[in-house]
């Protein structure tokens, strides 16, 4: 089986992007799997621009999602309304504040948060027809709102993140910073990586397990 995966992205950087080292986690694994990828990003303005060194918001800077999200892609992407569901086996949203800014607004609503309309089709397309979602970090945030309440994901051990999900339907499991959490019946596989990683080879540990198990509901996928 040739397989191809998704990914999503939300900018480059880690407070108003996607968060580079898991980005890059996630691409390495698939590469060292032999899996096929191809990555995407909505193209839409910031919520806003953060200079990493202060960070601190760039007051009157502003930038766009898909062509800062081409940084991470090696400028091999292409705009999220291009992706097609039937061309995939499966999706990866890394995380990093852009999916709480840019790809959905927890960042400012929390609980009330709203899903990017783009990221919002793509996602509930890929679970509609039974095919694996990995979510890490602050991305696991959005299932309730995309998938569905009652699904199992984490984020790790944050309160009010946790708090978040559970208040819009979601279930959510504490989990250390090297595991995953799986939802067999929804094929929804989630990490914390950076909301619990203190260290590059901690994030990597569980993002290696995530696209690992990833890869195998691909397999349980392809022999039904």
């Amino acid at each position: 089986m040739n397989k191809q995966v998704a990914v999503i992205l939300a900018g480059c950087g880690v407070q108003d992007g996607s968060e580079i080292y898991e980005t890059t986690l996630t691409l390495l694994r698939l590469d060292q799997l032999g899996i096929s990828y191809d990555c995407f990003a909505p193209d839409i303005e910031q919520h806003h621009v953060v200079n990493h060194r202060s960070g601190e918001v760039a007051q009157g800077e502003t930038r766009n999602v898909l062509v800062e999200a081409a940084r991470l892609a090696r400028g091999e992407i292409s705009a999220l309304d291009e992706l097609s569901v039937d061309d995939y086996d499966a999706v990866i949203v890394p995380g990093g504040f852009g999916v709480a800014k840019n790809l959905s607004n927890f960042a400012e609503a929390g609980a009330d948060m709203v899903i990017q309309d783009g990221v919002r089709e793509k996602l509930s397309g890929f679970h509609a027809v039974g095919k694996p979602i990995g979510l890490m970090c602050i991305a696991p945030v959005m299932v309730p709102r995309v998938l569905g309440q009652g699904i199992a994901v984490t984020i790790g051990s944050d309160p009010s993140v946790s708090g978040a999900i559970s208040a819009m339907g979601g279930l959510h499991r504490g989990c250390a910073v090297d595991d995953i959490v799986v939802d067999f019946s929804n094929l929804v596989v989630t990490t914390p990586a950076y909301m619990e990683a203190q260290r590059i080879s901690d994030a990597a540990k569980g993002i290696f397990k995530l696209v690992d198990r990833v890869n195998e509901l691909m397999e349980l996928k392809s022999s039904d």
